[in-house]
Protein backbone atom coordinates (compact mmCIF):
# COMPACT_ATOMS: atom_id res chain seq x y z
CA UNK A 1 0.00 0.00 0.00
CA UNK A 2 1.69 3.33 -1.11
CA UNK A 3 0.40 6.21 1.74
CA UNK A 4 1.16 9.61 0.11
CA UNK A 5 1.17 12.60 2.78
CA UNK A 6 0.57 16.51 1.73
CA UNK A 7 2.39 18.31 4.18
CA UNK A 8 2.51 22.10 3.97
CA UNK A 9 4.39 23.24 7.24
CA UNK A 10 7.43 22.17 8.85
CA UNK A 11 5.43 21.64 12.59
CA UNK A 12 2.66 19.92 11.13
CA UNK A 13 3.40 16.61 10.16
CA UNK A 14 1.46 13.63 10.29
CA UNK A 15 2.08 11.95 13.52
CA UNK A 16 -0.33 9.15 14.38
CA UNK A 17 -1.21 8.90 10.13
CA UNK A 18 2.24 7.29 10.17
CA UNK A 19 1.78 5.19 13.55
CA UNK A 20 -1.06 3.57 11.74
CA UNK A 21 0.94 3.11 8.36
CA UNK A 22 3.75 1.34 9.84
CA UNK A 23 1.47 -1.01 11.64
CA UNK A 24 0.26 -1.79 8.44
CA UNK A 25 3.69 -1.97 6.22
CA UNK A 26 2.73 0.54 4.09
CA UNK A 27 5.00 2.22 2.00
CA UNK A 28 5.20 6.35 2.68
CA UNK A 29 6.15 9.34 0.56
CA UNK A 30 5.87 12.72 2.60
CA UNK A 31 5.18 15.45 -0.34
CA UNK A 32 5.55 19.59 0.71
CA UNK A 33 3.79 21.15 -2.52
CA UNK A 34 4.05 24.62 -1.40
CA UNK A 35 7.93 24.38 -1.18
CA UNK A 36 8.97 22.00 -4.18
CA UNK A 37 6.12 21.99 -6.53
CA UNK A 38 5.78 18.37 -6.22
CA UNK A 39 3.32 15.90 -6.35
CA UNK A 40 2.39 12.30 -6.43
CA UNK A 41 0.55 10.31 -9.18
CA UNK A 42 -2.81 8.94 -9.11
CA UNK A 43 -1.16 5.77 -10.10
CA UNK A 44 1.31 5.91 -7.54
CA UNK A 45 -1.29 6.26 -4.60
CA UNK A 46 -3.33 4.03 -2.88
CA UNK A 47 -4.43 6.46 -0.32
CA UNK A 48 -4.02 10.36 0.17
CA UNK A 49 -3.60 12.07 3.29
CA UNK A 50 -3.98 16.24 3.67
CA UNK A 51 -2.64 18.33 6.17
CA UNK A 52 -3.25 21.36 7.28
CA UNK A 53 -1.59 24.64 6.70
CA UNK A 54 -1.84 28.24 7.20
CA UNK A 55 -3.17 29.04 3.71
CA UNK A 56 -6.67 28.82 2.61
CA UNK A 57 -8.00 27.46 -0.16
CA UNK A 58 -9.71 30.39 -1.65
CA UNK A 59 -6.32 31.71 -1.93
CA UNK A 60 -4.98 31.82 -5.52
CA UNK A 61 -1.52 30.08 -5.11
CA UNK A 62 -0.59 28.17 -8.11
CA UNK A 63 0.27 25.03 -5.95
CA UNK A 64 -2.97 25.11 -4.11
CA UNK A 65 -4.68 24.61 -7.79
CA UNK A 66 -2.74 22.05 -8.42
CA UNK A 67 -3.57 19.96 -5.77
CA UNK A 68 -7.27 20.09 -5.82
CA UNK A 69 -6.57 19.06 -9.16
CA UNK A 70 -4.46 16.11 -7.84
CA UNK A 71 -7.45 15.81 -5.04
CA UNK A 72 -10.13 15.90 -7.84
CA UNK A 73 -8.05 12.92 -10.23
CA UNK A 74 -8.01 11.05 -6.78
CA UNK A 75 -12.16 11.17 -5.98
CA UNK A 76 -12.50 10.15 -10.07
CA UNK A 77 -10.83 7.06 -9.55
CA UNK A 78 -12.35 6.63 -6.34
CA UNK A 79 -9.03 6.78 -4.58
CA UNK A 80 -9.91 6.89 0.00
CA UNK A 81 -8.21 10.26 1.05
CA UNK A 82 -8.31 12.01 4.61
CA UNK A 83 -8.12 15.46 4.94
CA UNK A 84 -7.14 17.51 8.02
CA UNK A 85 -7.89 21.07 8.46
CA UNK A 86 -7.03 22.87 5.29
CA UNK A 87 -7.18 19.38 3.74
CA UNK A 88 -10.52 18.67 4.64
CA UNK A 89 -10.93 22.51 2.99
CA UNK A 90 -9.20 21.25 0.31
CA UNK A 91 -12.10 17.86 -0.64
CA UNK A 92 -14.79 20.16 0.56
CA UNK A 93 -14.31 22.81 -1.95
CA UNK A 94 -13.65 19.75 -4.72
CA UNK A 95 -16.87 18.87 -3.96
CA UNK A 96 -18.42 22.30 -4.52
CA UNK A 97 -18.98 23.09 -0.28
CA UNK A 98 -17.94 26.53 0.68
CA UNK A 99 -15.24 27.50 2.59
CA UNK A 100 -15.46 30.39 4.75
CA UNK A 101 -14.50 32.13 8.28
CA UNK A 102 -15.33 29.95 11.34
CA UNK A 103 -18.37 31.61 13.75
CA UNK A 104 -15.42 31.57 16.34
CA UNK A 105 -11.51 30.38 16.30
CA UNK A 106 -10.79 27.60 18.15
CA UNK A 107 -7.22 26.87 19.13
CA UNK A 108 -6.87 24.30 21.30
CA UNK A 109 -7.93 20.98 22.94
CA UNK A 110 -11.95 20.64 22.46
CA UNK A 111 -15.02 17.77 22.68
CA UNK A 112 -16.35 16.75 19.37
CA UNK A 113 -19.54 15.21 19.38
CA UNK A 114 -20.90 12.08 17.11
CA UNK A 115 -23.13 13.21 14.98
CA UNK A 116 -23.75 9.92 12.47
CA UNK A 117 -23.39 6.08 13.00
CA UNK A 118 -22.45 5.75 8.96
CA UNK A 119 -18.70 4.51 10.36
CA UNK A 120 -18.95 1.85 12.56
CA UNK A 121 -17.38 2.09 16.30
CA UNK A 122 -16.40 5.49 16.50
CA UNK A 123 -16.82 6.54 20.17
CA UNK A 124 -19.76 9.62 20.83
CA UNK A 125 -17.16 12.34 21.87
CA UNK A 126 -13.45 12.43 21.03
CA UNK A 127 -11.05 15.94 22.06
CA UNK A 128 -9.15 16.39 19.52
CA UNK A 129 -6.55 19.42 18.64
CA UNK A 130 -7.94 22.48 17.01
CA UNK A 131 -6.16 25.01 15.19
CA UNK A 132 -8.34 27.23 13.06
CA UNK A 133 -10.65 30.15 12.13
CA UNK A 134 -11.92 29.07 8.94
CA UNK A 135 -14.30 25.98 8.12
CA UNK A 136 -15.91 24.41 5.55
CA UNK A 137 -19.69 23.61 4.91
CA UNK A 138 -21.20 20.00 4.33
CA UNK A 139 -20.83 18.69 1.09
CA UNK A 140 -23.86 17.70 -1.03
CA UNK A 141 -24.47 14.47 -0.58
CA UNK A 142 -21.73 13.92 2.15
CA UNK A 143 -22.81 13.53 5.53
CA UNK A 144 -21.87 15.00 8.78
CA UNK A 145 -20.01 13.07 11.20
CA UNK A 146 -18.91 15.17 14.32
CA UNK A 147 -19.74 18.56 15.80
CA UNK A 148 -18.50 20.72 18.70
CA UNK A 149 -20.63 23.02 20.52
CA UNK A 150 -18.53 26.05 18.67
CA UNK A 151 -19.07 25.03 15.25
CA UNK A 152 -21.16 22.43 13.60
CA UNK A 153 -19.50 21.23 10.88
CA UNK A 154 -16.26 19.84 12.39
CA UNK A 155 -16.10 16.37 10.58
CA UNK A 156 -17.74 14.82 7.23
CA UNK A 157 -17.67 12.18 4.93
CA UNK A 158 -18.23 11.93 1.46
CA UNK A 159 -19.46 8.36 -0.11
CA UNK A 160 -17.51 6.12 1.45
CA UNK A 161 -13.62 7.29 0.37
CA UNK A 162 -13.79 11.02 1.80
CA UNK A 163 -13.26 11.78 5.11
CA UNK A 164 -12.86 15.26 6.31
CA UNK A 165 -11.88 16.76 9.79
CA UNK A 166 -11.72 19.86 10.79
CA UNK A 167 -10.16 19.31 14.09
CA UNK A 168 -6.76 17.23 14.36
CA UNK A 169 -5.62 13.68 15.65
CA UNK A 170 -2.76 13.75 13.74
CA UNK A 171 -0.70 15.22 16.31
CA UNK A 172 1.17 13.09 19.27
CA UNK A 173 2.96 15.14 21.96
CA UNK A 174 6.24 16.14 20.49
CA UNK A 175 3.91 17.49 17.67
CA UNK A 176 2.14 19.42 19.80
CA UNK A 177 5.10 20.86 21.44
CA UNK A 178 6.50 21.61 18.27
CA UNK A 179 3.38 23.41 16.91
CA UNK A 180 3.23 25.55 20.70
CA UNK A 181 6.80 26.71 19.82
CA UNK A 182 6.18 27.77 16.73
CA UNK A 183 2.98 28.72 16.06
CA UNK A 184 1.55 29.56 19.76
CA UNK A 185 0.61 33.39 19.32
CA UNK A 186 -1.82 31.33 16.82
CA UNK A 187 -4.26 30.66 20.28
CA UNK A 188 -4.41 34.66 20.96
CA UNK A 189 -8.21 34.97 20.36
CA UNK A 190 -9.11 31.66 20.77
CA UNK A 191 -12.92 30.94 22.41
CA UNK A 192 -11.18 28.07 23.75
CA UNK A 193 -9.05 30.29 26.10
CA UNK A 194 -5.91 28.10 26.32
CA UNK A 195 -2.22 29.50 26.25
CA UNK A 196 0.21 27.18 24.70
CA UNK A 197 1.38 25.51 27.91
CA UNK A 198 -2.04 24.51 29.03
CA UNK A 199 -2.56 23.22 25.15
CA UNK A 200 0.77 20.82 25.86
CA UNK A 201 -0.04 20.13 29.63
CA UNK A 202 -2.91 18.84 28.49
CA UNK A 203 -1.32 16.09 26.47
CA UNK A 204 -2.98 14.12 23.60
CA UNK A 205 -5.62 11.66 24.48
CA UNK A 206 -4.51 7.97 24.36
CA UNK A 207 -8.05 7.50 21.97
CA UNK A 208 -7.20 9.63 19.42
CA UNK A 209 -4.78 7.41 18.05
CA UNK A 210 -7.45 5.03 18.05
CA UNK A 211 -10.11 6.70 16.11
CA UNK A 212 -7.74 7.63 13.33
CA UNK A 213 -7.10 3.73 12.80
CA UNK A 214 -10.31 3.52 12.69
CA UNK A 215 -10.76 6.15 9.91
CA UNK A 216 -8.32 5.06 8.31
CA UNK A 217 -9.33 1.16 8.21
CA UNK A 218 -12.60 2.02 7.14
CA UNK A 219 -11.46 3.82 4.42
CA UNK A 220 -8.61 1.40 3.41
CA UNK A 221 -11.26 -1.73 3.63
CA UNK A 222 -13.65 0.41 1.40
CA UNK A 223 -10.97 0.69 -1.51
Amino acid sequence: MRVNVLQHVSDEGPGSVMNWAHDHGAIVTVYHPNDFQKLPTVDETDLLVVLGCPASPNDSDQWIKDERKLIKELMDAHKPMLGMCFGAQQMAKILGAEVKDAPAKEVGWLEVTKQSDVIPDLPATVTPLHWHQQQFTIPEGGQLLYSSKYLREQAFIYQDYVIGLQFHLEPLIDNVREMVANDGDYADGSVLNQSGQEIIDHGVPAENQLVMNQLLDYLVKQA
